[in-house]
């Protein structure tokens, strides 16, 4: 079943249709097209590169917002006089706002689309940033932050799963995880731009991810299987021949998609004793249960407070430190998107949470070791040096698996049906589980920091644990295969 085959055979009249049709062209009476010949046509092909890459400035958004709070910690404490409880909050509100749009998100992106609400989202980070760049005093900065957190929520959930839909099987885990690694370029810009300008500059530049976004959207299909789901065939099977090049032939991969979303009617809804069914509880323990432990593994902490991790370790220049893990994260997360299709989401979870909980031991038992050293002994320097390995070997191993697989998975197992509503739930969890790591660490290293990282340690190991029991392997398999096996 190939679109060039299509007009080839009678021709069609191509238009362009509204946005939340989703495609850049829709197939309508047999007619002979006023754009010329199927050529034309075949040049006007969207890749899922092109698409993937422009949904990417949705998580660079989200890594910007969470980098933010690293370099500008003393320069805002000092010009809005604000306590460390103070700016805990503000850090820590980004993440409540997050809760907010994650409630929201699933419904959202039901109703209106995947790229309609990836353009909701974007309006109120914009707003946000600018709320924070004109702060005076606090309740504008909190303001900001809750707003840029509200967007934030959205985009989490939406990214993922919009590239999941798009994606050819052999390409979903590489292209799924280019939505972690976006997040780990936002920050490692944040950090960057953190070093040379200040921080109401700062907040102005975290619009631009945005601002592009917007009228990128214009130029992107809509998620074939959300079209199909929502009934709209014609429009669902010209985005897949879109996404797929016009010489491909999608009849196996249309088929298929029909099959998944026929058993399901398009406003059905599931009831709450149905989910003890094991094709709902499974892939709802899962999903939910990875985007927890992703954040109760204290990355979090790592990442909004680097800063003073390193001063407390000893480093000199704390925020080029912080820019070099940035960049570390950058290429670990990288190396992830590259063999993601390769070695498995499994063994990339196992490998990356047996790294995290190593390295947070090392980083724990330096802490305990050199608080109780004279700050002149040679060992005391040795410590701060395996602090500063072992935050920066945490990070990377954090970036191999647990940064960007979680949300793959999560994308790929929860059935079409609840998708929305699960898919919001599993995101809440996350957020609030990254609010209370976030608004704790801070008092958490006050009280030890030895400590602080024994307890993050001790959650990577139970990750460890829990991916080696409960975690399938999806690599190379349709989503709807994916799904299929938890019956």
């Amino acid at each position: 079943m190939s679109f060039r085959d299509d007009t080839e055979a009678g021709g069609g009249d191509l238009r362009k249709p509204f946005l939340h049709t989703g495609s850049w062209y829709r197939m309508g009476s047999r007619q002979s097209s006023v754009m010329g010949s199927s050529q034309v046509i075949r040049d006007s092909s969207v890749s899922v590169v092109a698409c993937v890459l422009i949904v990417a400035l949705g998580p660079i958004q989200f890594g910007f917002t969470s980098g933010y709070s690293s370099p500008t910690q003393s320069a805002i404490t000092e010009d809005l006089n604000l306590t460390v409880s103070e700016y805990s909050l503000f850090g820590s509100l980004s993440n409540v706002g997050a809760m907010v749009g994650a409630i929201a998100s699933g419904q959202i992106s039901e109703y209106i689309g995947r790229k309609g609400s990836l353009m909701i989202a974007a309006i109120p980070n914009i707003i946000g940033w600018l709320a924070i760049s004109f702060a005076k005093d606090s309740s504008f900065l909190y303001m900001g932050r809750l707003l840029e957190g509200f967007g934030v929520g959205i985009i989490s959930y939406t990214v993922p799963v919009y590239i999941a839909e798009v994606a050819p099987q052999n390409l979903r885990g590489a292209l799924g995880s280019v939505n972690q690694l976006s997040v780990t370029v936002g920050i490692m810009l944040a950090y960057l731009l953190g070093l040379f300008v200040e921080w109401r500059v700062l907040a102005v530049l975290g619009i631009l991810p945005c601002t592009i976004l917007i009228p990128g959207l214009f130029f992107i299909p809509e998620s074939p299987r959300w079209l199909a789901k929502m009934g709209m065939t014609e429009e669902f099977e010209t985005s897949l021949q879109v996404l797929r090049g016009f010489d491909t032939d999608i009849t196996v991969e249309v088929n298929e998609i029909k099959r998944s979303v026929a058993s399901t009617s398009r406003r059905s809804t599931i009831r709450f004793a149905e989910l003890k069914q094991r094709r709902y509880w499974l892939p709802l323990m899962i999903g939910n249960g990875l985007l927890i432990l992703q954040q109760l593994s204290g990355i979090n902490a790592v990442l909004f407070y680097s800063s003073t991790i390193f001063e407390d370790a000893g480093v000199s220049s704390s925020n080029v430190a912080t820019f070099g893990l940035g960049a570390t994260q950058v290429l670990a997360t990288a190396v992830t998107t590259w063999l993601a299709d390769k070695a498995g989401r499994r063994l990339l979870l196992i490998i990356s949470s047996s790294g995290m909980t190593l390295s947070l031991l090392v980083v724990a038992i330096a802490f305990f070791v050199k608080d109780s050293l004279s700050d002149e002994s040679t060992l005391y320097n040795v410590c701060c040096i395996l602090s500063v390995a072992g935050v920066v070997a945490m990070v990377v191993a954090f970036s191999l698996g647990m940064g960007a697989i979680p949300w793959v998975i999560m994308s790929e197992i929860l059935p079409i049906n609840i998708k929305g509503l699960a898919g919001s739930t599993a995101t809440l969890a996350n957020w609030f589980f990254a609010w209370v790591v976030t608004l704790t660490a801070n008092m958490l290293l006050s009280w030890s920091g030895g400590g602080t990282f024994t307890i993050y340690a001790l959650m990577c190991a139970f990750a460890l644990v829990f991916v080696f029991i409960w975690v399938p392997e999806t690599k190379g398999r349709t989503l709807e295969e994916i799904q299929r096996s938890f019956r």
